[in-house]
């Protein structure tokens, strides 16, 4: 085993993890998840991460590299008066259909006729409201928020991967080292699963299956899907759904949201630099299912220290987090210009919070925007 396929694994799952658990664990304080439920979660997903990286990778001897649904998890964390069990409800009906995706032609084809510009700007509705919080963190907490941004924007001018990494890093050498940190609450449990009985709740199912379901397969499984051909590897697409899909749906049980195809990550897996032998490089993908796996073992730690932060350098550093999907999000947003009123439509919608009948705002962003857009459509013939 080449130093270069380890070190290329534990640098990408670092910028995962790092990058956006505090996300992560924004979404299971959204639905309130008890502090084990949202251990579980953390474990869950990250096992999730490493069985489906490894199968995929082993079966189809290319390099898949999967990753958590980001948008997902800002999607969640949006959500206003969810029960934990709902939100499970919710994850297993994400994952289902992202499995019957991959087998049934009809929904697969019902995916692609939502046109890039709405579904780019119901991502951009939910990711909008996080980043202007991150204002909010930095005037309650200057000293250590403004530090955090100084050093991403540095950073990220040399390697946008690890910024917010870095600036992670920094708020942590800073909270504790300035005495920002709760000390007392430090514990470190051993890493165990809660099974989490799900809720059928048919508004969550629309306000936040539905949503998650589409914005996981429009900004998450598409763009992976593109690294892999950018690279020169052939995307295993029907079976890559179905092993992730099945996952997400299993993994849901115990509280975790779902795993998709990587593409920041995926880049770092796929290069010349890992392996010089195309080959060989199917590799890198089972040494980060094995990366997953310890920090799944280690997350209890590594969530002890984060639930220790003070909430604004959480919330600076998923404004931080959200700053880049957000801009390739408006950027498809607003790209097609047959349907840029109804992308804005879409994204108002969204980003308001506005909640109907018991239904999240991503729904009812999406319906507005297809409205507006099937209203143009007819109006041009």
């Amino acid at each position: 085993m080449r130093i270069s396929m380890i070190s290329a694994a534990i640098v990408a799952a670092l910028v995962g993890y790092g990058s956006t658990i505090a996300l992560v664990l924004a979404a299971a304080s959204a639905v309130g998840a008890s502090a084990e439920q949202t251990a579980s979660w953390v474990l869950a997903i990250c096992f999730a991460k490493a069985i489906g990286s490894a199968v995929l990778s082993t079966w189809n001897k290319v390099p898949v590299v999967l990753a958590w649904s980001t948008p997902g998890a800002a999607l969640i964390a949006a959500t206003d008066g969810i029960s934990m069990p709902e939100a499970v409800g919710a994850f297993v009906l994400a994952g289902a259909l992202i499995t019957l995706t991959a087998t049934l032609r009809p929904l697969s084809r019902a995916i692609a006729a939502i046109p890039d510009g709405i579904a780019a700007a119901m991502l951009a509705g939910v990711l909008f409201p996080f980043c202007l919080k991150g204002l909010d963190s930095a005037e309650a907490a200057p000293k250590l928020v403004l530090p955090m941004v100084i050093v991403f924007l540095l950073v990220r001018l040399k390697n946008p991967a690890v910024a917010v990494l870095a600036a992670l890093s920094l708020g942590l050498v800073a909270s504790f080292g300035l005495g920002f940190a709760s000390f007392p609450h430090l514990s470190f449990p051993a890493p165990d699963l809660t099974f989490i009985s799900p809720e059928w709740s048919p508004g969550v199912l629309l306000g936040l299956g539905l949503p998650l379901y589409l914005v996981t397969m429009a900004s998450q499984n598409l763009p992976g899907f593109a690294t892999m051909r950018a690279h020169g590897f052939e995307p295993p697409v029907t079976r890559a759904l179905a092993v992730s899909g099945g996952i997400s749906t299993l993994s849901a049980l115990f509280g975790a949201h779902t795993v998709n195809m990587a593409a920041i990550t995926a880049a770092i897996c796929m290069g010349d630099d890992v392996h010089p032998d195309r080959s060989q490089r199917w590799k890198v993908g089972v040494v980060y299912a094995g990366v997953w796996v310890g920090l799944g073992l280690g997350s209890p730690a590594i969530l002890a220290l984060l639930a220790a932060l003070p909430p604004e350098v959480m919330g600076a550093l998923v404004a931080l987090a959200l700053l880049g999907p957000l801009m390739g999000a408006l950027t498809g947003a607003y790209l097609p210009a047959e349907s840029r009123f109804a992308a804005t439509m879409t994204f108002v919608v969204t980003a308001s919070g506005v909640a109907v009948f018991g239904i999240g705002a991503a729904f009812w962003g999406l319906a507005a925007g297809l409205a507006v857009w099937a209203l143009e459509t007819l109006a041009k013939r």
